[in-house]
């Protein structure tokens, strides 16, 4: 493995967002303790989860010099973050304020969708 960074602005930039994206989870719980509001909690955990594995994947894709397979891996793991960060920005918009019928048919459509498609990417 090189130690040379692949792609410097695009590792770098992508860092700062999974810091921030840490930050932005961090404020979001911190608003919905109080008072306590589970769903809100819920709903900002997943989508604060899904902005950090995003960045993650996406900063060690573009930082990592390393053999072509594995490099494959990675790119292939950064597009199914992808899915996973659409599906977690839908999240808290179908369990906090559509959560009946509606809510969570839209949820169960949307991570559906998500999981198909990181499926078609990993195979």
């Amino acid at each position: 493995m090189n130690l040379k960074i692949k792609e410097p602005f695009s590792a770098v930039s992508h860092a700062i967002g999974a810091i921030f994206s840490v930050v932005a989870l961090i404020l979001l719980i911190r608003e919905s303790v109080n008072p306590i509001k589970p769903w809100h909690i819920v709903s900002f955990s997943i989508f604060g989860s899904g902005m950090f594995l995003l960045y993650t994947a996406s900063t060690l894709y573009h930082w990592l010099s390393v053999s072509s397979k594995l490099e494959q891996k990675l790119r292939t793991l950064d597009l199914a973050m992808i899915h996973v960060l659409i599906a977690s920005t839908y999240t808290p918009v179908c369990l906090i304020p559509l959560r009946g019928a509606w809510g969570w048919s839209l949820f169960g459509v949307i991570w559906g969708l998500a999981l198909f498609g990181i499926l078609l990417k990993l195979f």
